[in-house]
């Protein structure tokens, strides 16, 4: 393994061909470019120069290094340059894994904040529900993870991720439009224990029975699916009623159907996870600071 520094003098030594002309180029003593090059020899394991009278030439090493010294140089300068650009974020690529309704919302208004700000700063959109966009999170398939929790459910995260809270969404229950409890502003989730309903993704489900063990009654699921729209058009179907978050109303809101509060109030928490090292790499902090700056003016955060 080669010190660059010594590499650079050598091949200022072999360029300018003395020691004394290469520390006037570096500004070093003449001492100091031969101790440099005394240290490179033992370093490579052989002598790289031999005095010829009052000069010098390169031994058959020293002329093998010599032709890959450029090389090695111009390899370090690209190396370095690119380094230049990601800690500078004039380029870098960051992946992120989310859920379908933040794949919706929080982060298209990231990415379009990102890109008028850093436009070379290249992002690839992944989705899953969690626990699986955690999963793969942890095991490197992407770089930040957006995933959310219910506060009555125990859900375990890998203990190498990070939580960034982003924002409190709150939970509505989607009624068909003819529905006569659609006439209140707020809906008493014992009030539908006799409702049929559409469950959502398997943490989304499981909270839906969570609920509403806590106030009394088992939900009749007649449905499940994790596609929002589909859910929305059951509903406005008549073919039952759904708990969803309001994430999802501000960019889909079927004409016949209706969200109401619920009551008690009912939130799950979003959040954006990476793993520790990852907040040092500047491309994935800037991110993580316009999901902040996006989510700061939802509702309810």
């Amino acid at each position: 393994m080669f010190d660059s520094r010594h590499i650079k003098t050598f091949h200022e030594v072999v360029r300018t061909g003395s020691y004394s002309a290469a520390a006037r180029v570096l500004g070093y003593t003449q001492p100091a470019i031969t101790q440099q090059m005394k240290a490179l020899e033992r370093d490579v394991g052989t002598p790289l120069f031999i005095r010829v009278g009052r000069g010098m030439r390169l031994t058959e090493a020293g002329e093998a290094l010599s032709r890959q010294a450029t090389a090695i140089l111009d390899s370090m300068s690209a190396a370095q340059e690119q380094i230049n650009a990601l800690t500078r974020l004039r380029a870098g690529r960051v992946r992120i894994c989310a859920f379908p309704s933040a794949n919706s919302t929080l982060v298209p208004e990231t990415l379009a904040r990102l890109t008028a700000a850093h436009p070379a700063i290249r992002v690839d959109l992944l989705e899953n529900e969690p626990p699986e966009s955690l999963q793969r999170l942890a095991r490197g398939e992407c770089d930040i993870s957006l995933a959310f929790t219910y506060p009555g459910l125990h859900e375990e995260v890998p203990d190498e991720l990070v939580e960034i809270p982003l924002l409190e969404d709150q939970l509505t229950v989607l009624l068909p439009g003819g529905h006569p409890l659609a006439r209140r502003r707020v809906v008493r989730l014992a009030d539908l224990a006799g409702e049929r309903w559409i469950a959502g993704c398997p943490r989304c489900r499981a909270n839906l029975l969570h609920e509403c063990a806590e106030v009394g009654f088992v939900p009749d699921i007649a449905f499940m699916t994790d596609d929002n729209l589909a859910v929305q058009s059951l509903v406005a179907e008549g073919l039952g009623i759904a708990m969803i978050p309001s994430l999802v109303l501000n960019f889909m809101r079927h004409a016949k159907v209706a969200g109401r509060p619920l009551q008690p109030a009912s939130r799950r928490k979003i959040s954006a996870y990476v793993l520790r090292e990852h907040l040092r790499i500047p491309a994935t902090a800037l991110v993580l600071d316009e999901l902040r700056a996006v989510a700061a003016n939802k509702t309810g955060c």
